[in-house]
């Protein structure tokens, strides 16, 4: 779990909101594990954790009612980037959501991440909706 969350948390974008590892993490990805619908997906080279991505199958009406497969916090090592390492995942994530009954795959990428937004598009990708986030208050 220390490697994920310093990848996630690589720039100072995602730093902010992933903070440290810490209880919250590990609770998380309990959660993650506990949900058939939901993946954390990691990487390996040389038994060195170096790209990770959470992937969500998501039912949805919309689309004649088409599945969705949801792709977050894709993160690659930043030695390893431009070397088909993330090609690789997002390739390997469209096969699992496929696999589940997926019609769609969609993600979000904060507007600040250009080399990001190029990539994704790089891999057929659209930027065809504006995304909007609120926090909630905690229960």
């Amino acid at each position: 779990m220390p490697r994920v969350v310093e990848l996630i948390a690589d720039d100072a974008i995602a730093r902010a909101r992933t903070g440290e590892v810490g209880p919250e993490h590990e609770a998380a990805f309990a959660a993650i594990d506990a949900d058939p619908n939901n993946a954390l997906v990691v990487v390996e080279r040389d038994g060195e954790v170096v790209g990770t991505m959470q992937l969500t199958v998501v039912p949805g009406i919309s689309r004649g009612g088409a599945t969705r497969l949801l792709v977050e916090a894709v993160r690659v090592d930043r030695r390893l980037r431009g070397q088909g390492v993330g090609r690789a995942m997002m390739a390997w994530a469209h096969a699992w959501g496929v696999a589940r009954g997926c019609a769609l795959a969609q993600l979000t990428s904060d507007k600040r991440r250009t080399d990001a937004h190029r990539f994704y598009r790089s891999l057929g990708y659209e930027q065809s909706h504006e995304g909007f986030k609120r926090p909630l208050p905690p229960r």
